[in-house]
């Protein structure tokens, strides 16, 4: 009777610890495909962001930074010597700019998708945003700036987008400047930066 007490007993730890090997194992399986699906989502946005916007994605960076009153986006060459990147990004940027503030948004759902995060809001609501472009030393910068709290959530979102789906090609610069000369505070006025607003 004790016999099949004792292999009862073991039967029933060897089940578990099956169990928490399958487990484990079952954990790590979704977890590697959970990242093979976000490095397979940021190569089909390099794809599709290579058809859309003419810098080159590999020498520059995207540094998507959050404020209270909305956003920073700002597009740098990594080599702040690179004429021709610099040239790329300010032209993108200067027509993304006066896009967006009519409402277009139809390059970022081109290269992240229809169902982006914060989309439908920023179409509807540009009206309500100020958005402002700035040439940079090294590149490009967009500010956006409401008072309508439910499009700076929907500008966040926006930002958190595009700073997971571009992964090493971009930065979150919500945490602080990286000391970037473009980042250095005064900078625009240093280089006597051209807005561009129309109305």
């Amino acid at each position: 009777m004790r016999a099949n007490r004792v292999s009862a007993r073991a039967a029933r730890l060897l089940a578990m610890g099956a169990m928490l090997v399958a487990v484990a194992v079952l954990g790590t399986l979704w977890a590697m495909s959970a990242l093979g699906s976000r490095e397979t989502r940021q190569d089909a946005i390099a794809e599709a962001g290579a058809r859309v916007m003419p810098f080159d994605l590999e020498k520059t960076t995207h540094i998507f930074e959050k404020t209270g009153t909305g956003g920073v986006q700002r597009v740098v060459a990594d080599d702040p010597n690179d004429a021709e990147q610099i040239a790329l990004i300010r032209e993108h940027l200067d027509e993304e700019a006066a896009a967006f503030r009519r409402g277009d948004l139809s390059d970022p759902a081109e290269i992240h998708g229809e169902e982006m995060p914060g989309l439908d809001g920023l179409e509807s609501g540009a009206t309500e945003i100020d958005i402002r472009y700035s040439d940079l030393l090294d590149g490009a910068k967009i500010e956006y700036e409401s008072s309508n709290p439910d499009l700076v959530a929907a500008l966040h979102d926006w930002f958190d987008a595009q700073t997971s789906d571009h992964g090493n090609h971009a930065e979150d610069g919500s945490s602080g400047a990286d000391d970037r000369p473009s980042d250095r505070e005064g900078h625009d006025d240093e280089q006597q930066s051209m807005e561009h607003q129309t109305e």
